[in-house]
């Protein structure tokens, strides 16, 4: 496949035209047309707004490295189900329900700044028990999260909730999982790096760029994968 191949293949998948193309990226009509006709490939900064309309990787689109199976779903281990309600201990469970907690980072003493992240005493999600063993989940072992500020953007805005497999802390390339990293909760598609480093990626690299950690680094800055995300949520 070349570059044009994957755009179009990219349009298809989200259901894109070349006018919405124009639009989302600014750039001209007849730079669009000369990408999906295959006369030429973006480059520089309308590669990367390309990619960041179309939820991939720049270099999937330039080479096929990294391909967009996570942002598309269409492999993930993610899976978008739809709008969400958060209850309380009150609200009574139906029989094939369970509730999952949320995790929140709290902070250990007055103006200190240090943060722990701990399970919520009161905020959580009900969950269908089938939902979780579908996605191969004990129900002990789930948690949700909520994705604070703009770095996963556009597949999860500010305000997303994840759901989180506290069980499954084994990195495999391309996957997203929460991390504690030093108190601060976070989520982000991970890679592994030889000697047992780690890099985290966001959706939105034009703003965050990937970041690097050694074992020793990811020891000495406090973070550890909490878990794999198996679920995700858009609050409307």
């Amino acid at each position: 496949m070349e570059f044009k191949d994957r755009l179009q293949a990219r349009m298809k998948a989200l259901g894109l035209t070349a006018a919405d193309i124009i639009k989302l990226t600014g750039v001209s009509k007849g730079t669009v047309s000369f990408w999906v006709n295959g006369k030429n490939g973006a480059t520089g900064k309308n590669l990367l707004s390309l990619a960041k309309v179309l939820r991939c990787a720049p270099e999937w689109l330039t080479d096929g490295k990294n391909p967009p199976d996570v942002v598309a779903q269409t492999k993930a281990n993610a899976t978008m189900l739809g709008p969400i309600s958060v209850w309380d201990d009150e609200t009574p469970l139906d029989d094939d329900e369970v509730y999952v907690p949320f995790l929140k980072e709290v902070e250990l003493s007055a103006g200190s700044g240090r943060t722990v992240i701990e399970k919520s005493s009161s905020r959580k999600l009900r969950f269908g028990k089938q939902t979780l063993r579908n996605q191969g989940v004990q129900f002990d072992q789930a948690v949700c999260v909520t994705v604070h500020g703009n770095s996963m953007e556009p597949v999860l805005p500010d305000g997303s909730t994840v759901g989180v497999d506290k069980s499954s802390t084994a990195v495999k390339d391309g996957k997203m999982y929460a991390i504690d990293h030093g108190g601060e909760l976070r989520v982000k598609t991970l890679y592994r790096m030889p000697g047992g480093g780690l890099r985290f990626r966001s959706f939105n690299q034009d703003e965050h760029p990937d970041e690097e950690y050694t074992a020793q680094q990811l020891a000495e800055s406090g973070i550890s994968v909490l878990g794999k995300v198996f679920w995700y949520s858009v609050l409307l």
